[in-house]
């Protein structure tokens, strides 16, 4: 794919700084609309800085200065007078531990349409949250527990629910930096099925760290690594079939097949 063809997402040489050291250089990334995209390589190399790049999750650590551009459907995201709060809207996160709120399951799924203004009375809220709860493959499980404290699901339905409380905003892009990596193998199967099924109707950006989630899951993989100068990069960037089978470079090679990171 050509880097500006197809793309939901183009990044164009993209530096990212904590003060005056450059963590991630010189990247250029189209990742394509209703496709999962996997960020792969050894931790410290960038993946997760790049990842918050796409909705500006960094911009509250002190000293974070971006440079070049990060285009969503051709508009700059990066540029200051972005609002910030409609871009996560649009670009949601699922985080690597599951993050519900301390409430019941109805209102974590509710959350989002009510501080947005999405709600439109309490018929219209109650269709948007099983609609969303249906989309995140919970509805069966948790009909019945609504009014239940989430706190009380097991850590695959956590990550299942927060994915529906992401989906209730109507977002376009969903980016998931380690999303199994606290959870077992079996519902580890479930978020991977999840995936597969948004992933005919939104962007995906998954960083993982397991390289049989990645080959499994993924359409696209992006290998990233650290660089002489220590500022993360990225090495090859191809299908995933094509990455796992036949990498172009060496050290993507080892890292896959374990001999390096």
């Amino acid at each position: 794919m050509a880097l500006s063809d197809r793309a939901k997402i183009l990044v164009e040489d993209l530096n990212v700084y904590y003060d005056h050291t450059r963590a991630v250089a010189e990247v250029r990334l189209a990742i394509p609309d209703r496709k999962i995209t996997a960020l792969i390589g050894p931790s410290g190399c960038g993946k997760s800085t790049f990842l918050r790049c796409l909705n500006r999750m960094n911009d509250p650590i002190p000293g974070t200065r971006v440079e070049g551009r990060i285009l969503i459907d051709e508009e700059d995201i990066t540029r200051p007078e972005v609002d910030v709060d409609e871009l996560r809207r649009r670009v949601g996160m699922v985080f690597q531990k599951p993050n519900p709120f301390p409430q019941s399951v109805f209102a974590n799924v509710a959350f989002g349409p009510r501080v947005l203004g999405m709600a439109g009375g309490r018929r219209r809220l109650a269709e948007r949250v099983e609609h969303s709860l249906v989309r995140a493959a919970l509805w069966d499980e948790v009909k019945d527990r609504l009014d239940e404290n989430a706190l009380g699901l097991s850590l695959g339905e956590q990550q299942r629910l927060c994915i529906a409380r992401l989906l209730a905003v109507e977002p376009e892009v969903i980016l998931m930096d380690e999303p199994c990596s606290a959870l077992d193998p079996i519902a580890t199967l479930k978020i991977e099925e999840l995936m597969r099924e948004l992933s005919q109707r939104y962007a995906i950006v998954i960083v993982t760290h397991n390289m049989q989630q990645a080959a499994r899951a993924s359409d696209l993989t992006a290998m990233m690594m650290l660089r002489d100068d220590r500022a993360g990069g990225v090495v090859e960037v191809g299908p995933t079939q094509v990455i796992f089978t036949r990498p172009k470079d060496r050290r993507t090679e080892d890292y896959i097949t374990g001999r390096y990171g």
